[in-house]
């Protein structure tokens, strides 16, 4: 895993900026501690941070491969789980290898197939390759790995993170759009956009061709097709896909992890993780007194303990629990702000930074069961009619309730019908009715790339490599064609994966209700974060008096949360966690010197 810079022009020489190429590869030092290098070129600069994961020894980038007399450049970031395969086709073909690294056998693969090699490629990516005549950028499927680019007078820029390209255009501007997609659509985002004008990111699936223009092409979507198995072999299949893709995962020269919440997923993934790796790290995370604060409520019913010791004992893993406190909850929302360039899930990404920089200490791959909710339906509007049949997202609640806050400038803007619009765009990219297949569309492309942003910003910011093996494109093809009343099996929620692992797992652990990332339930974060939140108001330049109604957010304030009773995203974003997320908009707007145009 790394991070990568690039910039190209092929109608004229680019100046070479020393400068401030470095300074924008000096911003992705988390992504990539192990190594720094660059490559210049008169028409393509690149520039590569690297976390070393396969061939420690000669794995370094940009990476260049003479064929035929001609040259190519790579940098990339992302793991090529099917390198061994994709190398014998190459060496049948020819071609020979000077490393053992994943980069050479993309590199080569795109010289043998060009675009067409990444119908060949399973894994998570996001590169660019320079030919001397034009650029060639492309990103996994799912999109768990990042890229982002503008374009200035024929010049492309393209990074891992947003802040390499604020570095370079000198300036964060967010115009009428932006706060469109920041106040509406937030923190998601629709598909190959971004807040900051002229910062766009290329969508999950889609490669582009650069020359003088971008040439963007969607090179994988979701097909329509006859699901013939029934349901013994459905079940059967469901097991055999997720087995192959965390196998698959498990390619790696240095130590692997995984993160265990006794749930479901990450249950999975450690019980067939533990078939291949003796003495398996497992790791979770808690809150400080989350014993005597928590509460039970609709969307998370039980505390994890319990069934992670079950899981523990069951596999005799290594397991590390990590207790984070109040306060270092509350003092990481400014870095993971950083981590994600935008304004986030607050607690959200700020206990998962900390979470990762404690698995930092041990290990720099860890694999998490992030994305099966998405897939297999585990959120409660793939089965809850009030919430998949209203005309917009399915996790968003009480739009009218939350346009309320608004100022008048920002009510001009009709935010509701701006996600009613994003919302039927994305329906229209699919053409079919069936509401099953829509949910899993829309879950995959806004609030699975949501989380994706959460996993790859937070875990890289801390400089380990997170794998997601349910991001897999043949779970995705499967699940989207198979049979409703198979997906929910026994009427449960992930029903059919529930019935694919319940000889992997405890019984209760096989059955257990959905219960989403843990959040803290202790009243000293809500003092501390109120009291935060409280103090950023005596800031005439905060940026929040430019977007909500005075008088609403003083009281919102005042009230400790208490004043608006809905989830703004998804299930958790209420009460004190709403509030961090209007302190990471406060943060985010000083810190980033925010520029508005609307």
């Amino acid at each position: 895993m790394c991070g990568i810079v690039v910039v190209g022009n092929y109608l004229e020489e680019l100046s070479k900026n020393d400068d401030k190429i470095k300074k924008m590869t000096s911003l992705l030092k988390y992504r990539g501690p192990d190594n720094e290098d660059f490559l210049w070129n008169k028409h393509c600069i690149m520039a590569h941070r690297r976390l070393s994961i396969i061939d420690l020894k000669t794995g370094n980038q940009p990476l260049s491969y003479t064929y035929q007399g001609k040259t190519y450049h790579i940098t990339y970031n992302g793991e090529i789980y099917n390198m061994i395969a994709l190398k014998n086709k190459l060496l049948e073909l020819g071609f020979t290898f000077s490393t053992t690294s994943d980069t050479e056998v993309l590199l080569a693969s795109y010289i043998a197939w060009k675009e067409k090699c990444l119908d060949y490629l399973e894994g998570i990516f996001a590169f660019a390759i320079d030919d001397g005549e034009k650029l060639f950028l492309a990103r996994d499927p799912l999109g768990v790995k990042p890229l982002y680019y503008t374009i200035i007078n024929h010049t492309i820029i393209a990074a891992s993170e947003m802040k390499c390209l604020l570095s370079y255009i000198g300036k964060a501007v967010v115009d009428k759009n932006g706060v469109k997609e920041l106040l509406g659509l937030g923190p998601s985002l629709t598909p190959g956009h971004t807040i900051y004008k002229n910062i766009y990111s290329l969508r999950p699936g889609h490669y582009m061709y650069f020359n003088d223009k971008p040439h963007i092409c969607r090179y994988w979507m979701l097909k329509d097709k006859t699901h013939t198995d029934n349901l013994a072999q459905t079940i059967q299949k469901v097991r055999h896909l997720v087995i192959d893709s965390v196998q698959k995962q498990l390619l790696s020269d240095v130590p692997l992890s995984t993160m265990l919440s006794g749930g479901l997923d990450s249950s999975i993934i450690t019980a067939i993780a533990s078939q291949y790796i003796q003495d398996l790290s497992t790791y979770s995370i808690t809150y400080e007194d989350q014993e005597k604060y928590f509460q039970s409520y609709d969307y998370q019913t039980t505390m994890d303990d319990e069934y992670i010791n079950e899981m523990v004992e069951r596999y005799q893993t290594d397991h590390h629990k990590i207790i984070l406190s109040q306060e270092e909850l509350v003092n990481s929302l400014k870095t993971s702000l950083i981590a994600r360039d935008m304004p986030g899930m607050a607690d959200v990404d700020s206990s998962f930074l900390l979470f990762s920089k404690k698995i930092s200490q041990n290990h720099k791959v860890c694999l998490s069961g992030e994305c099966a909710d998405e897939i297999f339906g585990g959120y409660p509007w793939f089965y809850k009619a009030e919430l998949y049949s209203q005309p917009y997202f399915p996790w968003m609640r009480d739009l009218d309730l939350k346009m309320d806050l608004f100022n008048e400038k920002v009510k001009s803007l009709n935010l509701k019908d701006y996600i009613i619009q994003r919302y039927r765009q994305s329906l229209d990219e699919i053409h079919t009715k069936d509401k099953k297949k829509q949910l899993i569309y829309l879950n995959t492309e806004w609030f699975m790339q949501t989380l994706l942003t959460r996993a790859d910003s937070q875990t890289m910011r801390s400089s380990i490599e997170v794998r997601v093996p349910f991001a897999s494109t043949k779970i995705l093809q499967y699940l989207y064609n198979m049979p409703v009343e198979y997906m929910f099996y026994g009427d449960e929620e992930k029903g059919i994966l529930r019935k694919a692992f319940e000889e992997f797992l405890p019984e209760d652990i096989a059955h257990r209700k959905k219960n989403p990332y843990p959040k803290t339930h202790s009243p000293i974060y809500t003092q501390i974060i109120s009291h935060k939140l409280k103090e950023s108001l005596s800031d005439s330049s905060n940026i929040l008096y430019s977007f909500f109604d005075k008088d609403k957010l003083i009281e919102f304030v005042e009230s400790e949360g208490k004043s608006f009773q809905s989830p703004w995203f998804g299930q958790l974003m209420m009460g004190p966690q709403l509030m961090a997320y209007f302190y990471q908009i406060y943060l985010w707007g000083k810190i980033y010197q925010i520029e508005l145009e609307f």
